[in-house]
C-alpha cells in the first residue's frame, strides 16, 4: 500500500490519509499533524522575428508564428518554432501561451494539469505571476507535476520541488493539495513506483486524462528544458532509459549529471501530452538546436531531444543565442 500525503504552505505538514479515500481537500482537523519545515509533499498517491526552419527532423507542419501575437491559434499545428530577439521576449510569450491553455482546459474539462522540468524553465515562467496573467488564471483549477526529479529531500539544492517552489508556486495561488512532488523518504525505486501509483489515481479520479491513442496518461501541457547534451528530464543520451515503453515513470540511479539517482517520465508519457513546450535559451545549446531542428541527418542516432514527438503539438520557444546556429 503505497503512502499518500498533501503538500501543505509553509510551515509545511506532512498528512498521511489512504488510497482509497483520497481527495482534493484537506483531511479533518481531528488527524494529528506535525509541522516539518521543507517537507511539503509526496504524492504517493496519493521577437519578435520567428526565424524560419525549413529542414526539421520531425516530419511534420512548421507553423509560423510572431512574437508579438495577442494569442495562441486553436488551430491544431504540429512542430511550431519562435525565436525571439531576448530571453525576456520569450519569457513574455511563453506565458501567454500557458495561460491561453489554462483557459482553454479549464473552460473544456475543469482542470488543467501541468508538467514541469527543472533548470532555466523555472525562471521563464517568471511573467505569468505578473499582471495581467496573475489575475485571470484560474489558479484553483492547476494541477502541478514534474517530469523528472532529483532523490533528494525537498529542501536540498538539487531539488525540481524547491527550484519551482522558491521560483513560480509561491507566488501563484494554486491549492496545497493540487500539487504533487515525489515521496522523498524512499529510494529512487520506490519513488518512481509510488509517484506511477499516484498518476494512475489521479487518471482514475479523472484529474488526469489518458489517452485513448497510447494508453498512457495525457497531460494538457508538460513544459521542457533541454540540456546542453541534447537531454530532456532525466533521458540521457545512449542511457538504456530512452528506450522504456512501458513504465510511467522510471528511476535511475545511474545519472551522468548529478546527483546520480532520480525518477523521470517515459517518452510514451512524454509523446501522450496535449501540448508540449520545449523552452531553450543560451548560445551553449546552440550546437543540439541546429541539430535538432536544422539539418537533415539520418534518425540513426538521435538525441533524446529529438525524441520528444507528441501526439498533439508541439511548440519550441527559442531565444536568438539558441538559434544562432540555424
Amino acid at each position: 500500500m503505497a503512502s499518500c500525503y498533501l503538500v501543505l504552505p509553509s510551515p509545511v505538514r506532512t498528512i498521511p490519509n489512504c488510497l482509497t479515500s483520497f481527495t482534493r481537500s484537506l483531511p479533518s482537523v481531528q488527524l494529528a499533524c506535525q509541522p516539518v519545515v521543507f517537507k511539503p509533499i509526496s504524492c504517493s498517491l496519493g521577437p519578435k522575428e520567428e526565424l524560419s526552419v525549413t529542414n526539421l527532423n520531425f516530419k511534420k507542419q512548421l507553423c509560423r508564428a510572431k512574437a508579438s501575437m495577442a494569442g495562441v491559434s486553436d488551430e491544431k499545428t504540429q512542430d511550431k518554432v519562435q525565436v525571439f530577439d531576448s530571453e525576456e521576449d520569450l519569457a513574455l510569450e511563453l506565458a501567454k501561451y500557458v495561460a491561453h491553455l489554462s483557459n482553454q482546459f479549464v473552460r473544456e474539462r475543469g482542470a488543467f494539469t501541468v508538467v514541469l522540468s527543472g533548470g532555466s524553465l523555472i525562471k521563464s515562467l517568471r511573467k505569468l505571476v505578473d499582471a495581467p496573467h496573475i489575475d485571470s488564471v484560474d489558479w484553483a483549477r492547476w494541477h502541478i507535476f514534474w517530469v523528472d526529479e532529483r532523490v533528494v529531500p525537498k529542501d536540498h539544492p538539487d531539488s525540481n520541488y524547491l527550484l519551482a517552489h522558491n521560483g513560480f508556486l509561491s507566488k501563484v495561488p494554486i491549492p496545497a493539495g493540487n500539487v504533487y512532488a515525489i515521496n522523498d523518504a524512499l529510494s529512487a525505486e520506490g519513488a518512481a513506483d509510488d509517484y506511477e501509483t499516484c498518476l494512475k489515481h489521479l487518471v482514475h479520479d479523472k484529474i488526469i486524462e489518458l489517452s485513448g491513442t497510447t494508453g498512457f496518461p495525457k497531460f494538457d501541457l508538460m513544459l521542457l528544458g533541454m540540456g546542453p547534451d541534447g537531454h530532456v528530464a532525466s533521458l540521457f543520451p545512449g542511457h538504456p532509459l530512452v528506450q522504456e515503453s512501458k513504465k510511467w515513470v522510471a528511476y535511475i540511479k545511474d545519472s551522468p549529471k548529478p546527483p546520480p539517482e532520480r525518477i523521470t517520465f517515459s517518452f510514451p508519457v512524454i509523446n501522450s501530452s496535449a501540448h508540449v513546450a520545449l523552452v531553450v535559451a543560451g548560445a551553449g545549446k546552440a550546437d543540439v538546436i541546429r541539430k535538432a531542428l536544422g539539418s537533415n541527418d539520418q534518425k540513426s542516432d538521435l538525441l533524446p531531444v529529438q525524441m520528444v514527438s507528441p501526439e498533439g503539438n508541439l511548440a519550441w520557444f527559442l531565444d536568438k543565442d539558441a538559434a544562432s546556429k540555424l
